[in-house]
């Protein structure tokens, strides 16, 4: 099982001992009886190591064209949407209620998956649609070889459902749970290839993504304290619910409007006129239906941002003519807004235990599934 750098995902890859240089990217690659074995796709890079690289297997090619070909479009790898820890101790088993040599410890469960509805912290899982999970946290694959247990998970496709077996304080149960494409708080791609923008008189607001993070990290020197909060969030916060974005602040375009406001920038707005901001579309709706004198916007360090609705309105053309904007809003804010429920999670958390990407764990003990 492979980290996939461009995909944000860990799915079956090839190990080869030849170098893919840049631009080689998305080539064939063959055996050694000219069969096409996968597809050229990243390298490993270290002082200590030389021409290693990796090839994208055709079980997962197959699994994105079968997904393509059943939905219309790609809906990704599915996840169970738990963070699940290794048990070779056998202290630890033993603590909990574990006989067997087997199975792996559920740490956390993503609010977002059906797991949650099924799996609580401390249970054990040991086994996958009857396959038996090993305490490293592995599966058996091919001849007396093992393989990490979620790669299981990567082969079915969403909304398939999978049948665990787990141990809870001590007592064996099944129990089923519908596999899901992961919710990103922090998106790692944009979906319709540009971002979601807003603005009101001359601030612009824009959800935080992987992309932007990217781009605003790019220039080291500028990189604010506000931004490393960003950062933290997007690293150890996972999403309470479907649809839930962290809006920013990306900067503002200066006016006589927002006088005073002008040096704000990646700033997690969080609130409008009182009422806690689910996402871009959510916020662009409060504005558009308030009836309120003023604009009121707060964000996550406690500071508030305040406009006058009816100045607003008056210097909202002029800037966007002024920076040569064609439209106040990004075209996916013009359809109507559909409310989104929230979920059980309180909305003020602060940042999660461990990160929310495999990238980020430093011990190899614990794997996001």
């Amino acid at each position: 099982v492979t980290s996939y750098a461009h995909g944000s995902s860990d799915l079956l890859g090839i190990q080869i001992d030849a170098a893919i240089n840049p631009g080689n990217s998305g080539g064939p690659a063959f055996n050694d009886q000219g069969e096409c074995i996968g597809v050229a796709f990243q390298v490993f890079r270290s002082e200590e190591a030389e021409n290693i690289g990796y090839v994208i297997p055709t079980t997962v090619v197959s699994h994105f064209l079968t997904d393509y070909e059943k939905n219309g479009r790609y809906t990704g790898f599915p996840c169970l949407g738990v963070l699940i820890q290794k048990l070779e101790n056998p202290a630890l088993r033993a603590w909990l209620k574990v006989q067997s040599n087997e199975g792996v410890l559920v740490r956390r469960v993503e609010p977002t998956s059906d797991a949650t509805n099924v799996l609580k912290e401390g249970d054990v899982i040991v086994s996958f649609d009857d396959i038996r999970v090993g305490s490293e946290g592995t599966v058996p694959f091919r001849t007396n070889e093992r393989i990490a247990f979620h790669s299981l998970i990567s082969q079915k496709f969403s909304g398939d459902t999978a049948e665990l077996g787990i141990i809870r304080e001590g007592t064996f149960m099944k129990t089923k749970v519908v596999l899901n494409s992961r919710v990103h708080l922090v998106p790692y791609h944009m979906d319709e290839g540009q971002p979601s923008y807003l603005i009101i008189a001359g601030l612009v607001f824009t959800p935080l993504s992987e992309p932007l993070i990217e781009e605003e990290c790019e220039d080291s020197i500028g990189v604010t304290s506000e931004f490393l909060k960003l950062l933290a969030r997007a690293r150890y916060s996972l999403a309470r619910f479907k649809g839930e974005q962290i809006v920013i602040l990306s900067q503002v375009l200066a006016n006589e409007v927002n006088i005073g406001y002008e040096d704000m920038g990646n700033q997690q707005v969080v609130k409008f006129n009182g009422t806690r901001i689910k996402n871009i579309h959510h916020l662009a709706h409060l504005v558009d239906s308030c009836e309120d004198r003023y604009l009121s916007f707060e964000f996550e360090d406690s500071y508030v941002a305040v406009l006058d609705r009816e100045a607003v309105s008056d210097a909202s053309s002029s800037i966007l003519s002024d920076y040569g904007i064609p439209s106040g809003r990004s075209s996916d804010l013009s359809k109507p807004y559909v409310d989104t429920p929230e979920g059980d999670q309180p909305a003020n958390q602060e940042f999660g235990d461990s990160p929310v990407s495999n990238f980020e764990i430093g011990s190899d003990g614990l794997l996001w599934a």
